[in-house]
């Protein structure tokens, strides 16, 4: 799992761009919109709808803005119009990104993203031109606090399925496959453990380590992408870590 804790480091910068922004809610509530239409509205039967809820909650969205994207979903008045897109290419310095999109205009989104790899000196590639470059894992983030300690998380984890629990500064990271992901953390949920955010993700195999100047750089692109409503997530294998540098 190389790179991993740095895949935990670029998450949380663009994360901090989102909110800034007031754009997380908007995303999440389309998150829940396709939801409920592959499994419909009542999360204790579908699994995927449970787990968007618990992301929504993460994230502190309010549980009226949860239960009024449920019930406008399975209304029919949002949800059915959204596809999945996934754009893959190249940043500067050879930096790689995934882009996932929910969109309702295929064209415009297409629009958007390459605009923003050109204005950046990037360019998109084909499918397959970068995913080969990341594994798909769910990965759970638990606090590290006096009440935790590892080898509570460590029995947790591998007792309902998880593969590994990495130990960071501030935080374990759980790693489960993806398949795995909802019945991990509920697991964690039932044992009362803290949540910091769960959900199934790229982790690059390796990092591209920047100086401060480059990942400026990269950041200005990812805060773009993730300003575009149609975008859900950007993954990259930057290695973030000297925007923290005084």
């Amino acid at each position: 799992m190389s790179g991993h804790s740095k895949w935990h480091n670029i998450q949380a910068t663009k994360n901090k761009a989102d909110a800034a922004r007031g754009k997380i809610f908007t995303k999440i509530g389309r998150e829940i919109a396709v939801a409920v239409k592959m499994g419909g509205p009542d999360p204790t039967i579908n699994s995927k709808l449970y787990d968007v809820i618990q992301k929504a909650k993460q994230n502190n969205m309010p549980n009226e803005n949860i239960q009024r994207s449920i019930k406008k979903a399975s209304g029919g008045e949002e949800g059915g119009n959204y596809d999945a897109i996934r754009y893959e290419g190249y940043g500067s310095h050879g930096v790689a990104f995934i882009v996932d999109c929910l969109s309702d205009n295929r064209n415009r989104t297409a629009a958007d993203v390459r605009h923003l790899f050109d204005k950046f000196n990037g360019s998109l590639g084909s499918t397959g031109s970068v995913t080969y470059m990341f594994d798909y894992k769910g990965v759970i983030v638990i606090p590290k606090n006096d009440s935790v300690n590892e080898d509570s998380v460590m029995m947790t984890a591998l007792e309902n399925g998880a593969e590994d629990v990495l130990s960071e500064d501030d935080c374990y990271e759980v790693i489960t496959k993806p398949e795995n992901l909802h019945d991990v953390n509920k697991a964690f949920e039932e044992a009362n453990f803290e949540i910091l955010s769960s959900e199934a993700t790229f982790v690059p195999q390796n990092t591209i380590e920047l100086d401060k100047d480059s990942a400026m750089s990269i950041n200005k692109l990812i805060v773009a992408l993730e300003d575009l409503d149609d975008v859900q997530e950007v993954y990259t294998n930057a290695d973030l870590s000297a925007l923290d540098e005084e």
